[in-house]
């Protein structure tokens, strides 16, 4: 096993090397191989090892083998007592879910802190056909039967090779590990599987696990294949405008399988594709909320936004106010009537006497109105936002400057009337959008 993993480092991995690894060590059989073909390899790397403290002492006597093991090779050893069962119910989680989620939480934030490039983990062969089998059972789509897959900062060296290889190398290099007692019950669906689905197979069929192997490789190049033909496609839809992604419903609508693209270019937003789908044919103003993006249902498109944080719901401010105190970029300043020319819209020329200070900026609210520059008579401003195409996202973002209760200006499109200053106006308040 040593020459072909070495091979299989050299084609796979070239500058493994030349890089700062992490390997997360549990005790057991198939991280001490993979820490002992690492040494033969003279690769250097640190040990990660999590006690869940799901075992009692067993898992203490695993933390101080592996701690061991460390000392007598001079590697770096890393090691945390996660209070797992506490986790799971705290989440609602299974205890399998909670020990995945905590370790992996941590390896990153060593990752982080302590700048390695890459970690390790002992998943090999038989692992990819167990979670093909857990993840067919439970109706998984195409991408959860390529097995155990890897990351830019994920490595898992050991996928080519099967268990009873990894026992071949341990047995005949004297190696010792620990065994984790909870791997021969069957409460958990992987071992159930390991345990009887698995040797039922191998039996009925002879090199099972060979031809698994073969599957995996053509579900793998089918996986990249789609992903590359879903992002193409998703480059025809989606419209990344500054801090919004325009996503046009016609386009949308004229794609087959529809929820399969829903699916896949939604979740990793938090939506699911029935519910995108729903909101498709749902009334503009419309909106979905993930823990980290707003879906809206605009006119002719979706917009995907992510949520920001809650700006306040008004300003106060008077003409000594610092102007980094305000949500928008202004400066200000007083004129005489000899400087009277015509504004530009980013500019706001009013008559200070007819303001009541402190002046307000604020959101939109239903109801408001104004009297428009330009134009003849009073105009709700649902009913400008909707002249000017505002999409929903836009009439939410415009900023309102307020005269107590009264429109001055629609911030960066048109002042008010009322407010606005003449050709005779003594007092002329510039505010300028910067």
């Amino acid at each position: 096993m040593k020459a072909e993993f070495l091979a299989f480092i050299q084609k796979e991995y070239p500058n493994l090397k030349s890089e700062k690894l992490l390997l997360a060590h549990s005790g057991g059989i198939d991280s001490m191989v993979l820490g002992q073909l690492l040494l033969e390899a003279k690769i250097d790397f640190a040990v990660a090892h999590c006690n869940f403290q799901l075992r009692g002492s067993a898992s203490d006597k695993d933390a101080v083998f592996v701690k061991k093991w460390c000392q007598s090779h001079s590697i770096t050893f890393f090691s945390v007592r996660l209070a797992t069962q506490q986790y799971g119910l705290a989440h609602k989680k299974n205890t399998q879910l909670a020990a995945r989620e905590l370790r992996y939480n941590w390896f990153f934030s060593l990752l982080e802190n302590y700048g390695f490039d890459r970690l390790l983990t002992a998943h090999h062969l038989n692992d990819q056909w167990e979670t093909f089998l857990i993840n067919t059972v439970r109706g998984t789509g195409l991408f959860g039967l390529s097995g155990i897959g890897e990351t830019k900062q994920i490595l898992r060296p050991l996928l080519p090779f099967s268990r009873a290889a990894i026992q071949s190398y341990a047995e005949a290099n004297a190696l010792l590990w620990r065994e984790d007692a909870s791997n021969q019950s069957d409460t958990y669906v992987r071992n159930a599987l390991r345990h009887h689905v698995i040797p039922a197979l191998e039996q009925i069929v002879p090199n099972s696990l060979q031809n698994f192997q073969t599957t995996l490789k053509h579900l793998q190049d089918a996986e990249e294949f789609v992903r590359y033909a879903l992002d193409e496609k998703r480059n025809e839809v989606f419209e990344e405008k500054l801090d919004q992604i325009h996503i046009s419903l016609q386009k949308l609508s004229n794609i087959a399988p529809l929820s399969f693209c829903l699916h896949h270019w939604f979740t990793p937003y938090g939506f699911s594709a029935v519910e995108v789908h729903k909101l498709m044919q749902a009334q503009p103003g419309k909106a979905l909320l993930s823990s980290s993006h707003r879906l809206i249902r605009d006119r002719e498109q979706l917009l995907l936004v992510k949520i920001a944080i809650r700006e306040e719901e008004s300003y106060s401010f008077t003409l000594t106010t610092p102007s980094t105190e305000l949500p928008v970029n202004w400066e200000w300043k007083l004129l005489s009537g000899e400087d009277f020319r015509l504004w530009e819209t980013t500019e706001a020329a009013l008559n200070a006497a007819l303001l009541k200070f402190p002046l307000t900026v604020r959101k939109y609210q239903k109801g408001d109105y104004f009297y428009p520059t330009g134009m003849r008579g009073k105009k709700l401003l649902s009913k400008f936002f909707k002249d000017e195409k505002y999409t929903s996202l836009e009439k939410e973002q415009q900023w309102l400057l307020c005269s107590e209760d009264q429109v001055v200006w629609v911030v960066g499109k048109r002042c008010d009337r009322r407010f606005s200053a003449q050709a005779d106006t003594i007092n002329l308040l510039l505010i300028k959008q910067l």
